[in-house]
C-alpha cells in the first residue's frame, strides 16, 4: 500500500484556489452532512471547538472516503498534540498564533522526523494505515501541509519572515484575532483590518506564497479567491445551522395571521 496524494498541498502548490468549510460541530454526522457537497478543504478546529482526539478521529473517518482534504487546527503548538494527531493521519494543520521566525520553525520541527524536527515515530498507526503504508516515511513530509495563522499586527509585519520559513506551505490571516488586536474587537470586515491584511497578503502572494483566511460572507470570498488568496474558507458549518433555522423560524412567523 502506498501513501496517498494530500489532495490539497498538491493543489496549493499548483496555484489553483481551494474553497474551504470551518467545522466546528465536533460530529461525524455533521461531517457526513457536508462531507459530499465537494469543497475543496475542511477545518476541524479544536481551537474554539470543543474537539478532542476521539472526535476529529471520527470525522477523519467520514472525510476519508472523499475528494474533500480535511485539515486540523489544533488548540496550540504544540508538539505532543501534533505527534498524536500526526499519528491519526491528519494531512495537515493551521497552527494558531503564530508571531515568530522561531514560533513557525516549531511548528515546522512538530511535524517533521529526525533530524528534520522532532516528531515521535511510530511505524504502527492510523497513519501508516497500521503498518501497511510501505513510503509512509519517505512521503510523509512532502504529504503534511504546515499552515500558520497570523493573528495581530506584529505577526502581520513580520509575515515575509515567517512565511519564508522552511516546511511553512502557506500562511492563513486571523481576522478576528487581528481585529482585537488592533482595538476593534467583534469587527473582523471592518477596513481597518483588510487594510493591514490585504498589501502584506499581496506581497506573499507576489513571492508565490499560499495565503488563505475565513471569511464568512460568500462575496467577499469570492472576490478573495479572485485576487490573489490561494484558500479561503468561506463558511461555518454552525454559522449555516444557525442562519438557517432562524429564517426558517422567522419565515413561518411571518406569515402567521395571529403574531
Amino acid at each position: 500500500m502506498k501513501h496517498p496524494n494530500n489532495l490539497f498541498a498538491h493543489a496549493l502548490s499548483a496555484g489553483q484556489p481551494q474553497i474551504g468549510l470551518w467545522l466546528s460541530l465536533c460530529s461525524d454526522i455533521g461531517a457526513e452532512v457536508v462531507a459530499d457537497s465537494g469543497f475543496d478543504w475542511a477545518l476541524i478546529d479544536m481551537e474554539h471547538a470543543p474537539n478532542d482526539l476521539i472526535s476529529v478521529l471520527s470525522q477523519l473517518q467520514v472525510f476519508a472516503s472523499r475528494r474533500t482534504t480535511a485539515l486540523v487546527r489544533p488548540e496550540w503548538n504544540d508538539p505532543v498534540l501534533v505527534k498524536r494527531l500526526l499519528d491519526l493521519g491528519v494531512p495537515g494543520l493551521i497552527f494558531p498564533m503564530i508571531q515568530s521566525v522561531q514560533e513557525a520553525e516549531q511548528a515546522v520541527a512538530a511535524t517533521r522526523y529526525p533530524p528534520l524536527g522532532i516528531r515521535g515515530v511510530t511505524g504502527i498507526s492510523r497513519a501508516t494505515a497500521f503498518g501497511r503504508k510501505t513510503d509512509y516515511f519517505a512521503r510523509a513530509e512532502d504529504e503534511t501541509t504546515v499552515i500558520v495563522q497570523l493573528e495581530t499586527r506584529q505577526a502581520v509585519e513580520r509575515a515575509c519572515d515567517i512565511a519564508a520559513v522552511q516546511g511553512v506551505d502557506g500562511v492563513f490571516f486571523g481576522p478576528s484575532d487581528i481585529a482585537a488586536d488592533i482595538g476593534q474587537l467583534g469587527k473582523p470586515t471592518c477596513d481597518e483590518v483588510w487594510d493591514l491584511i490585504l498589501p502584506t497578503a499581496k506581497a506573499l502572494a507576489g513571492q508565490g506564497v499560499a495565503v488563505g483566511t475565513l471569511a464568512l460572507d460568500a462575496d467577499f470570498a469570492a472576490k478573495l479567491l479572485n485576487t490573489g488568496f490561494r484558500f479561503v474558507a468561506c463558511g461555518m458549518d454552525t454559522a449555516l445551522l444557525a442562519r438557517a433555522s432562524d429564517e426558517l423560524l422567522g419565515s413561518v412567523k411571518g406569515q402567521l395571521k395571529n403574531k
